[in-house]
């Protein structure tokens, strides 16, 4: 499994947002300039995060991002699942996967399934409260 550049970038994004949330609403092209993150890159990361209820906008002047809880209130999982949809490692443990007809003499599958349980139990288990936290004593 690799997480895209989608993935990472939402995650800097939130962190970004959270660092700054005293200020309000922050304008896309500060995050941009922030992240060293293209506007483009952005248009594409910005709505499924706000459609999601992870951050709103708004368009008017002084408008921009804003986080829609505080950060302790979001799990790495979940922005990660959001942009990169499943974390399964193989398609057949994916959201919407077919069962497969080798499942019961599947000699890897444990594996995979115990890989997955992991993964996701790592990424639910970190919140953008600590990330920023790692960042400050770094």
């Amino acid at each position: 499994m690799m997480i895209s550049t989608r993935g990472r970038y939402a995650l800097r994004v939130m962190i970004d947002l959270a660092e700054h949330s005293q200020e309000g609403y922050t304008p896309m092209r500060v995050i941009a300039e922030r992240q060293k993150i293209s506007l483009k890159y952005l248009e594409q990361i910005l709505p499924v995060l706000t459609r999601n209820g992870m951050i709103r906008g708004m368009q008017r002047k002084g408008g921009g991002y804003q986080l829609t809880a505080a950060p302790d209130q979001y799990r790495v999982g979940d922005i990660l699942r959001l942009t990169e949809g499943d974390l399964a490692p193989v398609a057949c443990l994916g959201c919407e996967a077919q069962v497969c007809e080798r499942a019961e003499s599947c000699r890897t599958l444990p594996m995979w399934k115990e890989f997955y349980k992991i993964t996701n139990t790592y990424f639910d288990g970190i919140t953008l409260a600590e990330l920023m936290k790692q960042a400050k004593q770094e």
